[in-house]
C-alpha cells in the first residue's frame, strides 16, 4: 500500500475554464496527448529528465505547483522523478491497471491533467518515485518565482549564507546535538526564542561528504544531528541543553523509538571548553533527576566536520504534513 492519500478524482478537470478546443490551441500535440489522453512521452527524449536547475514544476495547463527540484533525483528511467509532491493536496492518486502491472496514476487536482505514475521503489525517506512526464510540466526557475507569482516558494531555496544577516548587536554561537531522527529535533529547537537558524546534517563519523543513503547503512560513523545558531544574549547554552535532554530518551543506546543504529545515537558535540563543562554538568544533573531508571548513554565529544544534509531534509516538517517524531517532556 502506498503511503499517500489515494483520492477519487472529481473528473471536473480544467474544462470549466478552458475547453478541449482551447487546450488544443494552447498545448503542443505531445502536451495534449499526455495531459488529456493519458499518453506517455519517450524516455531520455524529454525536456526535464536531466534538468538540474533549481526551481519548481507546475501543471502545464493550470499552473498549480506540483514538484520541487529539491525533491528531484535521477532514477535512471529517463523521466523526471521526484520523492514527493511540493504540495500533497495538488496531487490526485488513482489505481491504474492499464499497465502490464498494477500502478498508481497521478493527476493534478485542479486541471485533472495526467502527470504520470508513482511507484514504491524510490529512495528514502519516502520510498516513493513519482515518475512524471515532462510534457505535463512547466519549469519555473528560482530567479523567476517572484515575477511568475510563486514567491512563497522562494524561501525554500535560500541557502543559509544568503539569508539576511543578523543585527550587529547579535552574537551568534553554534551548538550541535544528536537525538535520533533529525527532523523532529530540528522542529523543537527552531521554535526556541533566541535560536536564529537550524541545519540538519551528519557529524561525528569518518566518511567525508556522506549522503543519506550512506548514513542509513550505519557504516559511516556519523550521527544524524542538528546544528543550531543561537544568540546567547537571548537564550543560554544551558537552556538549549535542557531542551536536548527533554526531547528524547538519552538512556537508550543507539536507538530512539523504532529508529535503531549508531546514526540515531544521543550525543552533544561541544564547540568549546565552556560548552563541554556545561554539557558534563547537565548530564550529571539529568542522571540525578531520576526521570528514567537508567542513566544517560549520551556521548559528550568535540564537534568535528558537520556535513549539511540534502535539501529535502531541511525544515522537513514545515514542508510536509506529517506527525512529528519527537515530543518535548515537561520541565
Amino acid at each position: 500500500m502506498l503511503n499517500i492519500a489515494a483520492v477519487t478524482c472529481c473528473k471536473n478537470s480544467y474544462e470549466g475554464i478552458m475547453n478541449k478546443a482551447e487546450l488544443k490551441k494552447k498545448l503542443t500535440p505531445l502536451q495534449y496527448l499526455v495531459t488529456q489522453e493519458n499518453g506517455t512521452e519517450r524516455p531520455f527524449k524529454n525536456d526535464y529528465w536531466d534538468d538540474k536547475r533549481a526551481g519548481i514544476y507546475v501543471d502545464i495547463v493550470s499552473g498549480e505547483p506540483l514538484f520541487s527540484s529539491m525533491d528531484k533525483f535521477d532514477s535512471g528511467t529517463g523521466w523526471p522523478s521526484f520523492v514527493r509532491p511540493l504540495i500533497n493536496e495538488n496531487i490526485i492518486a488513482e489505481n491504474d491497471r492499464s499497465l502490464f502491472m498494477s500502478g498508481t496514476e497521478v493527476r493534478s487536482k485542479k486541471a485533472d491533467s495526467h502527470l504520470g505514475h508513482v511507484f514504491e521503489d524510490g529512495p528514502k525517506p519516502t520510498g516513493l518515485r513519482y515518475c512524471i512526464n515532462s510534457a505535463a510540466l512547466r519549469f519555473i526557475p528560482v530567479e523567476d518565482l517572484e515575477k511568475e507569482g510563486y514567491g512563497q516558494f522562494k524561501k525554500f531555496f535560500v541557502k543559509e549564507d544568503e539569508k539576511e544577516p543578523p543585527a550587529e548587536n547579535k552574537k551568534i554561537e553554534p551548538a550541535t546535538f544528536a537525538a535520533g531522527c533529525f527532523w523532529g529535533v530540528e522542529v523543537i529547537f527552531r521554535k526556541i526564542d533566541g535560536v536564529l537558524a537550524t541545519t540538519v546534517g551528519y557529524t561525528g563519523g569518518h566518511r567525508k561528504n556522506p549522503t543519506y543513503q550512506l548514513i542509513c547503512t550505519g557504516q559511516t560513523g556519523h550521527a544524524e544531528a542538528v546544528q543550531v545558531k543561537y544568540d546567547p544574549n537571548i537564550v543560554s547554552y544551558e537552556k538549549l541543553l535542557d531542551y536536548f535532554w527533554r526531547l528524547h530518551d538519552p538512556t537508550t543506546l543507539n536507538r530512539q523509538g523504532y529508529d535503531v543504529g549508531t546514526q540515531y545515537r544521543s550525543a552533544v558535540f561541544y564547540h568549546n571548553e565552556r560548552q563541554k563543562k556545561a554539557a558534563d554538568k547537565s548530564k550529571i544533573d539529568f542522571d540525578r533527576s531520576g526521570v528514567f531508571p537508567d542513566k544517560a548513554v549520551t556521548e559528550i565529544v568535540p564537534a568535528t566536520d558537520f556535513y549539511e544534509a540534502e535539501a529535502y531534509h531541511q525544515d522537513y516538517y514545515s514542508k510536509n504534513n506529517r506527525p512529528i517524531c519527537h515530543i518535548l517532556r515537561d520541565e
